[in-house]
């Protein structure tokens, strides 16, 4: 995660990130509770990869004692000033900066793809304690709405990358081989939020897929997709629809050890 280019692309755009990504549904946290049985309230919690801070209010909002983990300079300024009461340190997934059974749930919102499995998942087992849990949750685009669709297979082709259905992505086994040898229950919740159409883009745009690119070649992207968007919600008000892949494993499947 550290080493990534596009991981750390995201710090030069911290409160665009901030502003536009979207957060996460209360039964979210709920499955999380059910699967790691046992409640987030007085939880000692790492959100590693906390970026903003996205995941990590949420989860101090349910009583969790919250560390944020966070590699990059600008992600952890502004996690620092959108949570001045929650503490985060310097790191990654790949070499937590964490001590042996320290936690009892270690949750990576939107990152775990950053991380060397063969290296993060030895490490979360570590720092978690006997019953704890590895919450792992991304965000993703659903299979059943159109517009959504072909606007993904719009930026697959202007970002030059392989088409959806054949790139590995978060609700991909492949991608999640790093847990092959452990039992892990997954499950997906669908749901939704309207926003406006810059906000739309906005978020688009703050994915590290674009953040590499250059400026002029985006702006070209969004004047196309504005109008491209317009015609289908003409209010300038769209409706993302979601649908979170959440993968939940705990100590006691597996010994507390890998």
């Amino acid at each position: 995660m550290a080493t990534d280019s596009r991981a750390l692309s995201f710090s030069a755009v911290a409160d665009l990130y901030a502003a536009n990504r979207p957060s996460y549904p209360a039964v979210l946290f709920d499955t999380v509770e059910e699967l790691a049985g046992r409640s987030l309230a007085g939880a000692r919690v790492a959100d590693v990869g906390a970026g903003t801070g996205i995941a990590s209010a949420l989860l101090r909002d349910r009583g969790a004692d919250v560390l944020g983990v966070e590699p990059g300079d600008g992600m952890a300024a502004r996690f620092r000033e959108t949570l001045p009461g929650v503490p985060v340190v310097r790191g990654d997934g790949n070499a937590l900066p964490l001590a042996d059974s320290s936690c009892d749930l270690v949750t990576y919102a939107q990152s775990w793809h950053w991380t060397d499995t063969e290296r993060s998942v030895p490490e979360a087992l570590r720092v978690l304690r006997p019953g704890g849990a590895l919450a792992l949750w991304w965000n993703t685009p659903p299979p059943d709405v159109p517009w959504a669709v072909e606007q993904l297979e719009r930026i697959e082709h202007h970002c030059g990358r392989k088409p959806a259905a054949t790139r590995p992505d978060a609700s991909n086994a492949g991608q999640l081989a790093g847990l092959s040898g452990l039992h892990a229950e997954l499950r997906r919740i669908r749901w939704s939020r309207t926003v406006p159409l810059d906000t739309h883009l906005a978020n688009i745009t703050s994915s590290s897929t674009f953040l590499v690119l250059d400026r002029s070649v985006t702006e070209r992207f969004l004047d196309e997709e504005r109008a491209i968007l317009r015609g289908i919600f003409p209010g300038e008000m769209v409706e993302e629809i979601y649908v979170v892949v959440l993968l939940v494993t705990t100590t006691r499947s597996h010994g507390g050890r890998p």
